[in-house]
């Protein structure tokens, strides 16, 4: 049995043909990408899957990981409209949304204008997010979660579609600040970025050190893509793949029967950890060529939606547990 999400209705035929559509612009973006992007398959995959969703995604790695290449990378292949904001300790909130001047015409009348700020375009690379200040860091609230930002009470939308990927280097290091709570929940995904293995490696070696280097290629358009994300959304959901989502989200908040959870969770993901689950599951579903998404689409993306939504108690950090090592006991009891 299936649930299908409320959309206005679509045949199976028509769904089968729209898929494979999409099946086959979405293999040009992974190939488009992985002539500029060394290995890092999962990152990709995962980074990709965010952007199906509609959804935006955390970047967490060491420097020097392509963290920033990926961006750019995915904002050339897919047609975005893209700009960087270098996030720094003395970056303002009006240096990313924009500000009003005061203007004086010919008459001598005064008014104010709003020029608006980088936050203003498709594709927003909010880069090393976690060294600006979080007064700085929650300007990306609303826009993140509304697609509109407000000015001195005016209302100013965002252009469609609109994707926030952030980078942010390990909380270990010298001058970051932990992002809020609220702030991390408006991210579809966390996505960690980890060392490459070492076929990769020497391929970035050999590839990117001399005169000739690869460069990215545009093989899509901001309105398929938004085509897409709307077949993602259509998707039928199986009904063990709802009580999954369920069971994995639940057990993973305390008070709820789950004896690890109790003794290992201060507090847990909310509903919109369901939502970012359901919608990243059809977007791998149709990433991987099927119709459907599956229980093992739920345990997959378990880790890169629930880990930045969960904190662990004082205790369980002393014993040196870690949210990856409960989120992949509570993803195999589903």
């Amino acid at each position: 049995m299936s649930v299908m999400i409320k959309e206005s209705p679509i045949s199976e035929k028509a769904m089968i043909e729209e898929a494979e559509k999409a099946l086959a612009d979405i293999s040009r973006v992974r190939d488009a990408v992985g002539r500029v992007i060394f290995g890092q398959e999962a990152v990709v995959e995962r980074t990709l899957v965010a952007l199906l969703a509609g959804g935006h995604a955390l970047l967490v790695g060491v420097p020097g990981l392509a963290k920033t290449k990926l961006v750019e990378t995915l904002g050339i292949v897919l047609g975005l409209d893209s700009r960087r904001v270098q996030f720094t300790p003395d970056l303002m909130p009006s240096d990313i949304l924009g500000s009003e001047v005061m203007e004086q015409d010919e008459f001598g009348k005064r008014s104010f204008r709003f020029l608006s700020g980088p936050i203003f375009t498709q594709l927003l690379m909010a880069d090393e997010i976690n060294r600006a200040s979080p007064r700085t860091q929650s300007a990306l609230l609303q826009a993140m979660q509304e697609y509109h930002v407000t000015i001195a009470g005016a209302r100013h939308d965002l252009p469609s579609p609109f994707h926030v990927l952030a980078t942010q280097n390990p909380l270990e290091q010298e001058g970051t600040y932990p992002l809020p709570e609220a702030q991390l929940d408006r991210f579809l995904m966390q996505v960690d970025i980890l060392y490459p293995e070492i076929e990769a490696e020497r391929r970035i070696l050999l590839e990117t050190t001399g005169v000739d280097e690869a460069k990215a290629d545009n093989v899509l358009q901001p309105a398929r893509l938004k085509e897409i994300q709307t077949l993602i959304r259509r998707m039928p959901v199986p009904e063990s793949v709802v009580e999954a989502i369920l069971k994995l989200v639940r057990s993973a908040r305390p008070g709820q029967g789950n004896a690890e959870t109790d003794k290992h969770v201060a507090w847990g993901p909310g509903p919109r950890a369901s939502q970012a689950l359901t919608l990243c599951a059809r977007a791998r579903a149709l990433y991987d060529g099927r119709l459907a998404p599956s229980v093992d689409d739920v345990r997959a993306l378990a880790e890169p939606v629930l880990q930045h939504r969960m904190a662990l108690t004082f205790a369980a950090r002393a014993e040196g547990t870690s949210v990856r090592d409960v989120v992949a006991k509570l993803a195999k009891g589903i």
